[in-house]
């Protein structure tokens, strides 16, 4: 769930430029139909700004530099380079509302159990 003081244009952002799937339930209240998702847990570090029940969503890819060059393409503006953060390569793109939303390739074996 995202909440943005822009939700009109960032329903339209995540339908157009990202390309989800969507259901129009009521008046263009869009439900998007993401096929899979991953939960992490880390642990609450307040000189980073993450205190205890914080929440952060972020989208991954198999290739970062062919999915930017995609959305850039589309329009879509990163807020810096990517970067090597041991569990993948990072980035974080512009959406409407004022924030952004991380992206990035994994760097692990994803479904491989524990």
């Amino acid at each position: 769930m995202f909440y943005s003081s822009e939700p009109e244009k960032l329903r339209a952002f995540l339908r157009d430029k990202l390309g989800f799937p969507a259901t129009d339930i009521h008046d263009g209240w869009l439900i998007f139909d993401l096929p899979e998702a991953d939960l992490g847990v880390h642990p609450a570090d307040s000189k980073d700004g993450a205190r205890s029940g914080t929440n952060d969503i972020s989208f991954y890819c198999d290739d970062i530099e062919k999915t930017m060059a995609e959305l850039k393409a589309k329009g879509v503006e990163f807020t810096g380079p990517v970067e090597d953060h041991g569990y993948g390569l990072v980035t974080h793109f512009k959406v409407p509302g004022g924030f952004a939303i991380q992206l990035y390739q994994p760097r692990y074996a994803k479904g491989g159990g524990a």
